[in-house]
């Protein structure tokens, strides 16, 4: 071999194991690290607003939990002027049974056990069969006197007794399994839950499925109980109710204030 083929020999090879030694350290190189982005900075919690109740004077002591049913069955008889309050309520655990029930009504049951008030009495009345299967017009009269009553109680002395009340509502809320939750929050969420409940034209559809009744409208039957109550009562004893429900979150607001509370509280 000359010597410029030896030159060009050796310059290739040179040049080969320059090039693979790039190559193996290219692939031996730890890989560049991406620019991380600074994390960002936690985004602190808002605080809750609760709207709390006003403390009530204190006129006289109010009974433990424990004893206050005749002392809330009196007050409730008080405000309406006769006994006819007295065949309707449960007198017992009147309190708890309250707090039981609007604490449920946003749901889509509740339990029977813990109505304050006894079952509406007769039947529930339907009208035709299969696709024309309805609520019968003469089913609101059954409940005709659960409205009057509503409708009899003074409602801004109402919302006084809840005011005077509200320790024991509070604590029988505790009880029920929120020791951080606030009653009246949960009370004002029902009523504007029920506020919001539809008023479908009438007579109202019907399913029935086996000895069960279902509404027709699948966007009803998806409601809270409380709602598809107020569409059973019928029209316009759901618009009735509605309006008594509307001053006493009125005559309520009075009574309230706007709390910051922390969320680890």
């Amino acid at each position: 071999m000359n010597k410029a083929a030896l030159y060009i020999v050796t310059a290739v090879l040179i040049l080969g194991g320059v090039f693979a030694g790039y190559l193996y350290w290219q692939h031996n190189q730890p890989k560049p690290e991406m620019a991380q982005a600074p994390a960002p900075a936690p985004v602190a919690p808002k605080p809750e607003v609760r709207m709390e109740i006003v403390p009530a004077p204190v006129k006289s002591p109010i009974p433990q939990l424990a004893d206050s049913d005749s002392f809330v069955l009196d007050a409730l008889v008080n405000l309406i002027g006769d006994q006819t309050l007295v065949s309707l309520l449960n007198p017992k655990h009147i309190i708890r049974n309250i707090v039981a029930t609007v604490d449920n009504l946003p749901r889509r049951r509740t339990p029977r056990s813990v109505l304050p008030i006894q079952t509406v009495a007769g039947k529930f009345l339907t009208a035709g069969k299969d696709e024309g299967l309805s609520i019968n017009a003469a089913n609101a009269a059954r409940y005709t006197p659960y409205v009057r009553i509503a409708e009899l109680i003074d409602t801004k002395k109402l919302a006084g007794l809840y005011v005077r009340l509200y320790p024991l509502f509070q604590q029988a809320y505790v009880e029920l399994g929120y020791p951080k939750g606030y009653f009246n929050d949960r009370l004002l969420l029902v009523i504007d839950d029920l506020l919001d409940a539809p008023v479908p034209p009438e007579p109202v559809k019907l399913i029935k499925h086996g000895l069960v009744y279902q509404y027709a409208d699948p966007d009803i039957e998806a409601q809270s109980i409380g709602q598809r109550i107020l569409v059973r009562m019928g029209n316009a004893n759901e618009t009735r109710l509605k309006a008594k429900l509307r001053d006493f979150k009125s005559e309520l607001a009075l009574h309230l204030h706007e709390k910051i509370v922390d969320s680890v509280e």
